[in-house]
């Protein structure tokens, strides 16, 4: 049957003037993620990321260690949802001190689900993720074409961000908001999930593996 993985980003430049590039740590873990396919000898026959530098910056490091040479293919449903957006949207709203949130990882995340509660039951449009259900679909419709053009026995890799990964989970699982924000506050940068199409439908096989951040590469652990 056909799989496919989906690649959540390695660590961006949380707190620094341009989020969307790759840390250090995030090159690092991109490059572990490269090796444990290559540990499981995963061959690709497809590869596709969304358009935002830190999904294909992990593609561009990971790739070549996993031995894969498959061309990374863009599609802009596999980005994330908009964070300055969603958050100069509902801040006012929350009253929330955005000072306070950035302090500290933990009260950030605080803020980001309070917001994302908000944004779900708004029915408004926030950034170019547009509403909560159409960012929810998006990367499901593209999941569905990929398996379509894999066929049987094929498999796919996708670089994309812990949002899209968790609103992909929580569709196949029947989740809610909230259970997609329980997916999403533990989704580790570099993990893998798999995803595979039988005669049942698509199935959730693994979500959020991350044993290549255990042992001698644990410092390499991240969240955020």
């Amino acid at each position: 049957m056909p799989t496919i993985y989906l690649i959540r980003h390695g660590q961006a430049s949380f707190g620094a003037a341009d989020y969307d590039v790759l840390s250090e740590v995030g090159e690092q873990q991109s490059k572990v993620v490269g090796e444990e396919l290559a540990r499981r000898g995963v061959r690709a026959d497809q590869a596709w990321s969304g358009t935002l530098s830190r999904q294909r910056a992990t593609a561009a490091a990971c790739l070549p260690v996993a031995g894969i040479d498959a061309p990374c293919r863009e599609d802009p449903r596999w980005n994330e949802y908009d964070l300055d957006a969603l958050l100069l949207g509902y801040l006012p709203e929350l009253d929330i001190d955005p000072a306070t949130a950035a302090a500290s990882p933990k009260e950030f995340q605080k803020l980001l689900e309070r917001a994302m509660i908000a944004w779900s039951e708004s029915g408004e449009p926030v950034g170019a993720a547009g509403t909560w259900r159409a960012f929810c679909d998006a990367p499901c419709q593209a999941l569905a074409e990929v398996f379509d053009n894999l066929g049987r026995g094929g498999t796919g890799l996708v670089f994309t961000s812990g949002g899209v990964i968790s609103a992909i989970c929580a569709s196949l699982l029947g989740l809610a908001a909230e259970g997609f924000l329980a997916v999403n506050r533990t989704m580790v940068n570099a993990s893998l999930t798999k995803v595979v199409r039988g005669s049942l439908g698509t199935s959730l096989v693994s979500l959020n593996e991350h044993a290549h951040f255990e042992g001698p590469n644990r410092e390499l652990l991240s969240y955020r």
